[in-house]
């Protein structure tokens, strides 16, 4: 009977393959002490979201036209993040808790929807929905049409680059803070930087707020802002990197302090992995991967100038710093599946939030294409040639300094490392299974973290409770 519907038995190399692609995709908690935040309660939300919904059909004034669609919009988002919950994977992360990821899964999802009803919008009816959603955006002008770019740059005085230095300015340095904790490499950081002042000249003829003074791109962007920002995020790297992992329980702790200071632990990296994203034996398909992470990181930094210019909404606006931090945010877990899928042998497929990453980076610069037209008609189709060239170029150079790094100064012991919320089925196969890439110590017996501390000489001692 099973062999007439063509079903077959699964080899041991599929189980193996679909239990590691699980805990890239869905990592799950071990040991849980505090069974109640962790248990589904799917007939008890169930019961709250029925309840809720009655209460809000049944008690509310729906005489108001424009805030019954308001309404009703925020309840249907609410009830799909409420799905989102109960059936999305956790993604790779599990910290602060594993439901907070599967809400930034549903949103990315959500967002992604959004951007194809958008696609097949015209124009007259993209500019009313954002009057609908703020009615302030009618008299909206773009910043290029009120402000002067690079001009006067001979004149450099400390009251212009005091200047300068503005929440604009401190945005661009926690941003690459930010970035450095996401990609851990000096390398691929300072190329993404340059490589990207090298965008906003390229692509200067289509938008003019790229156009800067030397001193500002090359020594503030550059030097200060982008250099410092990776500094502290490499800096927080390293500390997190060397830290020894040791989790007690709450149950386990007597003391009030304790407690609040276990609680708020929660709320940081449960392990840390060290990365690695090119070493000497690197084959080409992984070096084309490292070039195509470069390209659709500038694709989605171009989106954000691209999408305010010409949807026109200042930078301040709620729609530009409410992407970028939801950009942000849905980052972290896509490069964690990118970085995975990249460099494990074991994962043939990426995971599903960089999919869907993926998907909105594209799906935002057709939607620039589409309602741009008339801006993308001016453009000098060799400055996009020599973008790609110089982009091409420059990476490769960072990749060949990157391994000739690691084959003159690179770490010669540190063979594999820990992966934050990763798990190895079997402890004998641990370091076969793990080499190189993810390693945890949720369900590894103590002899194999013995074996482990004597080689990275960084146990990870608790498991996550």
């Amino acid at each position: 009977m099973a062999s007439a519907f063509g079903s077959r038995t699964l080899s041991k190399d599929d189980v193996n393959y679909r239990m590691h692609f699980r805990t890239i995709n869905e990592q799950q908690v071990e040991d849980i002490t505090i069974d109640f935040f962790y248990k589904p309660h799917t007939i008890t939300l169930l019961t709250c979201t029925v309840l809720s919904l009655m209460y809000f059909a049944f008690t509310r004034d729906d005489g108001n036209p424009d805030n019954n669609l308001w309404v009703g919009l925020i309840l249907v988002i609410s009830f799909f993040l409420v799905i989102s919950v109960l059936a999305f994977p956790n993604g790779p992360f599990t910290r602060p808790h594993p439901a907070i990821w599967r809400i930034v899964f549903g949103l990315s999802v959500l967002y992604f929807l959004f951007l194809v009803f958008i696609i097949f919008l015209n124009w007259e009816q993209v500019k009313s929905l954002m009057f609908w959603l703020d009615p302030n955006l009618r008299y909206a002008k773009r910043e290029a049409d009120v402000m002067e770019y690079a001009v006067n740059c001979h004149v450099i005085t400390w009251e212009r680059i005091l200047s300068h230095f503005d929440i604009f300015a401190f945005s661009h340095f926690w941003g690459w803070g930010m970035k450095a904790l996401l990609i851990r490499s000096y390398g691929l950081c300072w190329t993404i930087s340059i490589t990207w002042e090298l965008t906003e000249l390229f692509f200067m003829h289509l938008l003019p707020n790229f156009a800067e003074c030397w001193w500002d791109q090359v020594i503030l962007d550059i030097l200060l802002c982008n250099g410092g920002g990776i500094w502290l995020g490499m800096t927080v790297c390293r500390f997190l990197e060397m830290r020894t992992y040791h989790w007690a329980s709450i149950k386990d702790i007597h003391s009030t302090t304790g407690k609040i200071k276990r609680a708020a632990l929660q709320f940081t990296p449960a392990s840390w992995t060290y990365v690695r994203w090119l070493d000497p034996k690197s084959s080409l398909q992984r070096v084309t991967g490292v070039y195509l992470f470069m390209i659709i990181w500038q694709l989605t930094e171009l989106n954000t100038f691209f999408l305010k210019h010409i949807f026109v909404f200042p930078a301040c606006h709620a729609l530009s710093w409410c992407r970028i931090l939801f950009i942000g945010i849905i980052t972290a877990p896509t490069v964690r599946q990118y970085y995975a899928y990249l460099t494990d042998t074991q994962c043939k497929r990426v995971g599903t939030q960089c999919w869907v990453f993926g998907a909105i980076a594209f799906l935002e610069a057709l939607a620039c294409v589409k309602f741009g037209q008339d801006l993308f008609s001016k453009t000098q189709v060799l400055y996009v040639f020599l973008w790609l060239v110089c982009l091409a170029f420059i990476t490769f150079l960072c990749l060949y300094g990157m391994v000739w790094y690691a084959e003159n100064y690179g770490p010669r012991e540190k063979s594999f490392s820990e992966c934050e919320d990763s798990m190895c089925t079997e402890p004998d196969d641990a370091e076969s299974e793990c080499r190189g890439e993810f390693e945890t110590d949720s369900t590894t017996s103590s002899s194999t973290r013995k074996r482990r501390d004597s080689v990275n000489n960084t146990s990870i001692n608790g498991v996550e409770k």
